[in-house]
């Protein structure tokens, strides 16, 4: 069996590829639900335009399922701090995530422009609250999460929703909401036809230098501004998870200071000059090597936060010492194996499935299309 130290490596990566994979099959949904009445000017092209995500939105909500599934049997403290500590907070994006299928179930109900109207309007706030939401969360990872651990591991959680909505996490809820406008606009030019491809790539034109300066703000903040957590005593990666069994101190930077620095800062490189280029590919006329690479920029620039906080998952503000790290909030060692060959086994079936299905709906939405349709509303 793989030792328990690389297993808790192992299931680190693969918890930020399915938070990853997530960001990049959903995140085009949540930009396309966004800018829905951006990017579509009548009732017709904003059938068009939804029409892009409907067949495919339900199975790309799978990768969130799979990463709180992830979190819960690999991470069963992480879990226990982050739901308990976020639970207003998730109380709201799943509100808004379930505002989505109910958009696109009564949106077309009815003839009648108000009605029509009105679920545009809560279809575009089911993409605007989970994006912004997402990015305050991970802004507020690296402040640290008033949360705490007694002797009995018994943990306290001393705040609410309103005082997670600080400066620096609020900057990374932009950063997050400009990201996946810029994504969900690469995938509205590949799918889309005239008039609203065309928008899409203007739109994007903007878009990307907006995500750069945010994101190069908020990496500015974390080189110089926000005080970084580092682990004071030796690590031993094979010990049973016991979050106080190590000393924390706070002071450092994050970026200069954490073990995987140097490498956030290259992925952090990668997504800025990934982002620069989607307009210019888009503008090209290469649309599927556009949303390729925002698909790779949305990858680099959530792996670049994850390679940043390492090894913590969760730093706490109250008591350093109860921050969640790689190291001491994991299941056993014959959990995470056991877990590591269910997805040996069943990622390539998810992952296959999910190619087939692109496959299947490829091709692009026409106004033709939909104003053919008109009878079976």
């Amino acid at each position: 069996m793989i030792d328990y130290e690389t297993l808790r490596i192992i299931w680190w990566l693969l918890l930020g590829v399915l938070l990853a994979g997530f960001a990049i099959m959903d995140g085009f949904d949540l930009g396309i639900v966004t800018l829905v009445r951006v990017l579509a000017r009548d009732d017709d092209e904003r059938r068009a335009l939804l029409e892009t995500i409907e067949p495919t939105w339900e199975g790309n909500q799978v990768w969130l399922v799979l990463g709180a599934g992830a979190i819960f049997a690999a991470w069963p403290l992480l879990y226990a701090a982050a739901f308990s500590g976020f639970y207003f907070a998730m109380l709201l994006v799943l509100f808004a995530l379930i505002l989505r299928p109910g958009g696109f179930s009564f949106r077309n109900k009815v003839a009648d422009p108000r009605w029509r109207n009105a679920w545009d309007w809560i279809i575009t706030v089911s993409g605007v609250v989970p994006t912004l939401i997402f990015g305050v969360a991970i802004g507020n990872l690296f402040l640290g999460v008033p949360f705490r651990f007694d002797d009995a591991l018994r943990m306290t959680y001393e705040g609410g929703l309103i005082e997670l909505l600080r400066p620096f996490p609020l900057l990374v809820g932009g950063v997050s909401l400009a990201m996946l406008l810029l994504h969900g606009c690469a995938w509205a030019a590949l799918k889309s036809e005239a008039p609203i491809a065309p928008r899409a790539e203007r739109l994007m034109n903007w878009l990307s230098p907006v995500f750069i300066a945010l994101y190069a703000a908020a990496g500015a903040c974390l080189a110089f501004a926000v005080d970084g957590y580092s682990i004071s005593t030796a690590v031993n990666g094979a010990a049973s998870s016991n979050p106080l069994s190590k000393q924390v101190v706070t002071g450092g930077r994050w970026l200069a200071d954490g073990a995987l620095g140097g490498w956030a800062c290259a992925l952090a490189t990668a997504a800025i000059v990934l982002a620069a280029f989607v307009p210019w590919l888009a503008r090209h006329q290469h649309h599927r090597t556009a949303f390729m690479a925002s698909a790779t920029m949305v990858f680099a620039t959530l792996f670049s936060a994850g390679f940043a906080l390492f090894p913590f998952l969760m730093p706490s503000s109250l008591d350093p010492r109860s921050s969640l790290t790689v190291w001491d909030a994991s299941s056993s060692q014959h959990t995470l194996g056991l877990m590591l060959i269910a997805v040996i086994i069943f990622m390539p079936l998810i992952l296959g499935y999910t190619a087939w299905v692109y496959r299947v709906l490829r091709g692009r939405i026409s106004l033709q299309h939909i104003r053919d349709s008109h009878s079976l509303y």
